[in-house]
């Protein structure tokens, strides 16, 4: 390009001129004005500033890119056959797509790699050096320690010699001068004698030299001793050195002196190999134990914690409950929301007895029709919703009345914060009334009273705060502690106050809980939806739960796919005292798990693995303690035992555990009610051929069968029975249990005759002659002879006549003779009875 001005240059560039100057002097171009022109290399000038300012670096080469893509389409035409026998083109276009990188920015890359590389080697190489040079200044000091040690050592060893050699050494001159001196006694005692004594008595006593002394013959001074006894000394025996006789070489174990008591830590199940192993003992010794406690088991079997405990104990040893979580719990206490704790909503649980209008207030305040909805217009399930009140945000519970629903409403009751206990004006205190209140003592949560129906006309709510005190609830205004409302699910009254008092405890409660990290939280319920699979509702207690989190509930794991509120709409996160809906679960949960959201999806897994064999192994040592050798009496009594075998599939986790609570309860000394097995979701073909080897009928409550399981159920014939409402099933399986009772067989007097006369007749035997007193004598009819109000037979007419005639009825005030079969020994006074047997059917 030819050299332009800077006015034609703007104009190129589509900048203003002025703009264009400024950037000319910021880069150091020396232009007095539009009309001055511009160079190459003032232009190029230009462009490297302008890189260089917005963040590009120069490369080597000036202005040359230092990435290259290059796309090449080729394009071909291909034959295919087609059905009609004539062949169709197709057009393929294949396109490619490579890149170059400039050698200079890729050795430009590898030469800050190596130096980083070099870096981390030399600032290994210093700390390398260092820690070898402290350990060596360690080494040296250690040495010199040692060294010292060993000076000292020498230096007392060396001073300890001297003084025992210069003790030494002053015994022996003492002693040398001692001997000296009875030498010289000596000496003059022999030169007083005659030299022929002298050599006698010299030549007979033994002599001992003494040192430095000489002889005038040469020779050395004698010592002599003037004890006898020590003249001759006696040889000492020698020692005999025989051969050392080693015995067995083999090794042997030395009975312990005293009994070796250990501490052993059992968990909730164990196996009885493993238990032997911790006592040190023969699994034929636990065995032998175990038989003597009446517990029949193998090697590999497992056994609880109970009765682990009851074998260690007696082989003397000491027992010790393992501590419940081992890695589970170190794991789950690193996870722990974060963050400031701030306030939250309260969680406000409706309980009350059936009927008593707890969902309807709830709708009232929620603006819904959630009860026009439920089967048998009673709730059945576990509901939970947050709501925003102009009054502020409160989470709300709704459990179910009825009395099958007893864990439910236990569990609404753990998790809360509020207690609202609702008390219909008309009925009063219920017993499911009574049940909430011994829940929310139980939980140490506070109670809200509200007294509903008060719209009514013989709505009475004294009488209910009365019934209520007589249970240890009384009213704040009556000097209590509990807040009494009177309000009306209908008509709206009181539902404000009741509202404020609610938010006044949760303000008295200050209820915190921090937003962020981790999110934890309680599985209210759980169930199985067609097209989303396992569906969990939780209620989050902290942190903040979010879409694509690991979120582990219970015995089961899986990344969070979709939440949704309690109206259905999807939203991105929850945080604390909200409840969703959770999709994305590897199963269905049990309704109470605890739930935690974790960083790794294998260590959730991991962990719903470790949860499922600590179950099974529970379970599994359940029942191997219900083997025992006391309990074979009695099942082979409850062999003859009527049974009512069911298998139950329900929508939700809750009415499943509900439906098997209650259906065990209507269970009988004659008739037993056995679940084979319960669970969540559809029936399937699986289900029916398990109730048809079992021969058991299955309860669907709220599900219904697929297209696989109902061709099943018409080859086996298998009895399926729907519901929607729990009494009704209640109802169905307790008639179901009555057919099956014997009917109850009761005795009823008919009639009563007095023996008048007793005659002979050579056919029948003895005859009486009787009365009837009262009611009919029936010849059909079983009879007794009573003798002063003694029954002294019982059995059947022979014949009954009046006059010359049979008859088969004879009624009161009328004469007859009667002849009883297999007795003759009637007599005058005595009373026949007659009475006959009726059949009553039983219930349950």
């Amino acid at each position: 390009m030819s050299d332009v001005t800077v006015a034609q240059f703007a104009e190129v560039l589509k900048v203003p001129v002025e703009r264009l100057l400024v950037q000319l002097d910021e880069a150091g171009i020396a232009v007095n004005g539009a009309d001055d022109v511009i160079s190459e290399d003032a232009k190029m000038e230009l462009l490297t500033f302008l890189r260089r300012s917005h963040g590009h670096a120069e490369d080597s080469s000036g202005a040359g890119p230092k990435k290259i893509t290059l796309k090449r389409r080729t394009q071909s035409e291909l034959k295919l056959a087609s059905n009609q026998g004539r062949a169709r083109t197709v057009n393929v276009e294949v396109r490619r797509k490579r890149t170059y990188v400039k050698r200079d920015e890729l050795e430009k890359e590898a030469k800050q790699q190596q130096d980083e590389i070099d870096r981390k080697r030399r600032e290994e190489e210093v700390a390398r050096m260092e820690v070898e040079r402290e350990e060596r200044e360690r080494a040296e000091a250690e040495q010199r320690a040692e060294t010292e040690r060993k000076e000292q050592e020498t230096r007392r060893k060396s001073e300890e010699e001297a003084r025992r050699k210069a003790e030494a050494e002053s015994r022996a001159a003492e002693q040398a001068k001692r001997q000296k001196d009875a030498g010289k006694k000596r000496e003059a005692n022999v030169r007083g004698r005659s030299d022929e004594e002298a050599r006698a008595w010299a030549k007979a006593a033994p002599a001992e030299v003494v040192d430095g002394a000489a002889t005038r013959y040469g020779r050395q001074e004698l010592h002599v001793s003037t004890d006898i006894s020590s003249r001759r000394k006696k040889k000492r025996p020698a020692r005999r050195t025989g051969a050392l006789s080693v015995g067995d070489a083999k090794h042997g174990f030395e009975r312990p002196t005293a009994p070796v008591v250990r501490d052993i830590e059992i968990p909730e199940s164990v196996k009885v190999s493993d238990l032997a192993q911790h006592m040190a003992v023969k699994g034929s010794e636990v065995i032998k134990v175990l038989m003597k406690l009446g517990v029949m088991a193998t090697i590999n079997q497992v056994i609880d914690q109970d009765t682990a405990t009851l074998v260690v104990e007696e082989m003397g040893h000491t027992a010790k409950a393992a501590q419940a979580g081992g890695v589970e719990a170190e794991i789950l206490a690193g996870v722990q929301a974060t963050g400031e704790e701030l306030q939250r909503p309260p969680v406000v649980t409706i309980m009350g007895h059936v009927d008593h209008g707890k969902t309807s207030l709830l709708d009232y305040i929620r603006s819904t029709k959630v009860a026009a909805g439920e089967a048998g217009g009673i709730t059945q399930h576990i509901g939970a919703y947050h709501i925003t009140t102009p009054k502020g945000v409160i989470t709300f519970l709704d459990t179910p009345g009825h009395e099958a629903f007893t864990a439910m409403r236990a569990r609404g009751a753990k998790v809360t914060d509020i207690v609202v206990l609702v008390v219909a004006a008309d009925d009063g205190v219920k017993p499911q009334t009574e049940e909430a209140i011994q829940h929310a003592r139980a939980a140490e949560v506070p109670i809200v009273v509200a007294i509903n129906k008060i719209d009514k006309g013989d709505a009475d709510p004294d009488r209910v705060r009365n019934e209520l005190v007589q249970r240890g609830v009384v009213p704040e205004e009556w000097g209590g502690e509990t807040l009494f409302v009177n309000v009306s699910a209908r008509t709206g009254d009181g539902v404000e106050k009741l509202l404020e008092s609610l938010l006044l405890q949760a303000e008295l409660l200050d209820l915190r809980a921090a937003r962020e990290g981790a999110a934890s939280g309680v599985v209210i319920e759980a169930g199985l939806e067609k097209g989303r699979g396992a569906v969990a509702t939780i209620l989050v207690t902290s942190g903040r739960l979010q879409q694509g989190d690991i979120l582990l509930a219970g015995q089961e794991y899986g990344r969070v796919r979709m939440l949704f509120n309690a109206a259905g709409s999807v939203v991105r996160e929850a945080g604390p005292s909200m409840p969703v809906a959770v999709l994305g679960l590897s199963g269905i949960p049990s309704a109470g798990d605890d739930s935690v959201v974790l960083e790794d999806e294998r260590q959730a897994r991991e962990l719903a693995d470790l949860r499922r064999a600590r179950v099974r192994d529970t379970k599994l040592a359940q029942q191997q303690a219900a083997n025992k050798l006391e309990d074979v009496f009695s099942q082979i009594q409850a062999a003859g035992t009527k049974q009512v075998q069911l298998l139950i599939k329900a929508d939700v986790h809750g009415s499943a555990e509900a439906l098997c609570e209650s259906l065990a309860k209507l269970s009988t000394s004659e008739i037993q009610v056995k679940v084979i097995g319960s669970g969540v979701g559809g029936i399937t073909e699986s289900d029916v051929n398990l109730a048809a080897a079992s021969k058991a009928i299955i309860i669907g409550f709220n599900v219904r069968a697929d297209g696989a399981a109902r061709d099943a159920m018409k080859a086996t014939g298998v009895d399926v029975r729907y519901y929607s409402i729990i009494y009704e099933a209640l109802d169905h399986v307790r008639s179901a249990m009555s057919g099956l009772l014997a009917p109850e067989v009761r005795e009823q007097i008919v009639g009563l005759a007095e023996v008048r006369d007793v005659f002979r007749s050579p056919k029948f035997g003895s005859v009486a002659g009787c009365l009837v007193m009262d009611g009919y004598v029936k010849r059909s009819n079983p009879v007794r002879v009573l003798r002063d109000n003694f029954v002294i037979f019982e059995g059947e007419l022979d014949s009954l006549r009046r006059f010359k005639d049979d008859v088969s009825e004879v009624r009161a005030g009328t004469e007859c003779g009667v002849g009883v079969r297999n007795y003759n020994d009637v007599k005058v006074g005595d009373q026949i009875e007659c009475f006959e047997r009726i059949q009553v059917a039983r219930t349950i």
